[in-house]
Formats: structure tokens, sequence, C-alpha cells
């Protein structure tokens, strides 16, 4: 069953009549402090914010109220389990933990508990299989779909061939910067480049063996999958050799303007994926302007509205708010449940006339989830740095990874965690 007009009437009827409603309660897991808290705290602002607009201006999501109340983890799993488990009982309807390995550690709890989580581009890729993990979802991209759209950029600005090219991927040393290895490895194959691996130990401030390597092998292409401190040093690295910037590719996560900034100039050219648009010439942020910042309700200064980060952490709102109106029309109340949500999450359809309606229009890519599948198609674009003007700009549109590719990777993957844990499967 998928939203239609109809049912957004049939609930707007439901909440006119219903009575003084409960808060819907949205968890925010951040992290403002710690090796990552730079950056972690512009997701959390956008995130906030967005949240707070719906209050401000519309009452609420459906008439009831959002409560997107913070709890700081350091970025700590440890610290990120603790809030998960202190708030899962105040009727928390969603998770997003913004971490690869709290993810992995919260996939099992979530789904005994039967609270939905939302790893949007992070987190486990194979969750992606809905017919194995009921309540997890990654949309609208995974890493190994940003990896396939990366690959297929190169393909483009090489006549379609890839054959004895080298590649090095300068990856944090742990399960989320691991993530992509199979998908290059398989799509190296595929197209004849050949793959360097550059483990590079967290936080990543010490990385001058890898960029001697870099600089003594001659790569045509390094990909970063990074996060904070590890990014800005790989981009002044990178300028300290001389590596060419237009040549240089970061995940999503290694596309932020904390990235760039601190090399300066060096780092005009720099590229990286990602699955949203940049900027903020969206007429949603006026609204933020007008009802958050004006309103003196920012959960920051107001000086993050429109980075990347921000954005992103505002767009996961965005996701989360539109679920919960799905959920609200499919079960004919604004006070859903946990279960209400991931039923939600499971038949959201992003589209055009509803991002135009919420100022947001060509943000993102159209997409739609089902059982079968909690990723969508992993659409993705390149942006790239203008170090002069200090902005990104998108350089491609939003293309399809190879689906060919990474498809059987998420099956074999999910499979193998179903038999591990005697998972039947979800979608009869």
């Amino acid at each position: 069953m998928k939203l239609t007009k109809l049912a957004a009437f049939a609930v707007a009827a439901v909440v006119a009549a219903s009575p003084v409603l409960a808060d819907l309660e949205f968890p925010s897991i951040s992290y403002r402090t710690g090796p990552f808290g730079a950056n972690g705290a512009e997701v959390a602002d956008g995130f906030s914010d967005y949240m707070t607009l719906l209050n401000e201006r519309d009452g609420g999501i459906g008439g009831a109220r959002v409560n997107a109340v913070e709890c700081e983890t350091g970025f700590s799993a440890e610290k990120t389990l603790e809030c998960y488990e202190a708030t899962k009982g105040n009727g928390a309807l969603v998770y997003s933990p913004l971490s690869t390995a709290a993810t992995y550690q919260m996939i099992p709890r979530v789904t005994a508990d039967g609270i939905p989580l939302l790893s949007m581009g992070y987190g486990r890729t194979s969750v992606s299989n809905g017919d194995v993990f009921s309540h997890i979802f990654n949309f609208p991209g995974n890493y190994w779909t940003g990896a396939s759209v990366i690959v297929n950029h190169l393909l483009d600005i090489n006549d379609g061939s890839l054959e004895g090219k080298t590649i090095a991927l300068a990856f944090h040393n742990s399960a989320f910067g691991k993530e992509p290895i199979r998908t290059l490895e398989t799509l190296g194959e595929m197209h004849g480049f050949d793959l360097t691996l550059l483990p590079i130990d967290s936080p990543g401030q010490e990385q001058k063996s890898q960029w001697l390597q870099i600089r003594r092998e001659k790569p045509d292409y390094v990909l970063l999958w990074g996060w904070g401190v590890m990014n800005q040093v790989a981009i002044q690295e990178a300028a300290n050799i001389r590596f060419p910037m237009e040549n240089f590719i970061g995940v999503w996560w290694s596309g932020s303007d904390n990235d760039v900034i601190p090399a300066g100039a060096a780092s005009d050219g720099y590229k990286a994926v990602t699955f949203h648009a940049v900027g903020s010439d969206f007429p949603v942020f006026a609204d933020i302007q007008k009802y958050v910042t004006d309103a003196g309700l920012s959960a920051g200064d107001g000086g993050n509205v429109g980075t990347v980060l921000y954005n992103r952490g505002m767009y996961q709102a965005v996701l989360m708010s539109e679920a919960v109106k799905v959920a609200q029309a499919m079960h004919g109340t604004a006070d859903i449940t946990a279960a209400m949500m991931r039923d939600g999450l499971e038949n959201l359809v992003i589209t055009d006339d509803m991002m135009e309606a919420i100022g947001l229009k060509g943000f993102g890519p159209n997409f739609e989830v089902s059982c079968a599948n909690h990723g969508g198609p992993g659409l993705g674009a390149i942006q790239q740095w203008d170090a002069e003007t200090q902005s990104w700009s998108l350089i491609t549109d939003f293309g399809a990874p190879d689906m060919d590719v990474i498809a059987p990777l998420i099956a074999a993957d999910s499979a193998a965690y179903a038999a591990e844990n005697e998972i039947a499967s979800q979608c009869n």
C-alpha cells in the first residue's frame, strides 16, 4: 500500500477528529564532541532544525508534534547503545546512529525490540535486503552503490574503459572503511583496473606512509573512504605530493566543507560522490530562516545551514517525516507506533511532486522502498569543490550503480547473515 492523495486526506480527517496527540519521538543519536564532533554537529543541526521547522510551521506531522531530543555519544559505539537503551522505552519511532560500528551492534537489538533503524548511506550494506533485515533501512544509497557510481564516473571520463588503470583506496581501517572493498575488487575484475588497498588507522592523523606509497606508485585515481580529520589530512597530503585533485574522489562522508577548506586553494577540483544536492538554493531554507533561525530556535548558531553535512541531517529528517505521513495514512492515526513507522519506511515513495511540496524539488533522486528492497535504487551523483568560491556543485546527474554486480553481493551477504541467525523470509 503506497501513500496517495486520498489516503493523505483520510488521515487528515482522522487527525482533525482526534483528541490530544502524543509527541512523535525521534531520539537524535548525536556526537558534538570527540574526534568527529565537528562533522557530527553539522548533521545534528540539520536534523534538529528541520524537526523544529515542522513543529513551528506545521504544528508537527499530521497534527502530532515532534520531539527530537539529542543523546550525546562522542562517536562511541558503547555510549550509542547506552543512549538506545535509555530512550527506546519512551515511544521511540526510529533510530539513526550515524556510525557504522554502532549500526552493526544495533541491528539485532532493534530487530528484537521491533523498532526500525535508518542507516542512510552507512552501516551494513546488505541490510537493503528487507527479506532478511526486517527493521533496517539504508535508502537512498549505500557504500556499494556509492563505489559503483564512482567507478561509473571514472568510466564516463575515460571513454568507457578503465583497462590498465590503477586505483588506490585510502580507507578508514574499520568496518566502515572496509565496506566498499569487495565491490571495488569485483568491478576491478570486470573493468580491468588494478586496486591498491591503503588502510589508515583512526582517527587518521598519520598518513605519511600511505601517501609516500601513492607518490611512488602513481595511481591514476585515489578514492577516499574516511571521516573527520582523516579527510582533512588526506587532502592536504595529496596536495603536498601534487596529486591531481580532479583524480581524487571521496565517499559522501569524505565530501564536506570541513574536509576541503583547511587545504585552501590546494583542494580545488576535489570530488566526492553524493546522494543529495548541495547548497541552500531551495525554498525550504527560507522557511528554516524564518521559523527556526530568526526565531532563535536553531540547534546551533545558524552558521552550518546549507553545508553538506547540515543538508544531510536535514535530508534524514525529511525522509523520516515523510515516512511518518505514509504510516499515518496507512493506519488512520497520527499517534503511530514504531511498528507503524516501520510500515511507513517500507512503503515510502519519494517523487518530484512530494519534494516540491516541501520546498526541496530536485534535492535528491526519486526512489521507492519495498519489503524486498530497503535501500532504494542507490542513485548517486558527483560533486566537485571550487576553492575560489568555497562551494560545491554537482557535475553529474544522479546515475544508477551497476546492480548486476551489487545485487549478487547483497544476496550472498544477507543469505549468510540469515543462515547464521536462523532468519526466515520476511516478505512472504
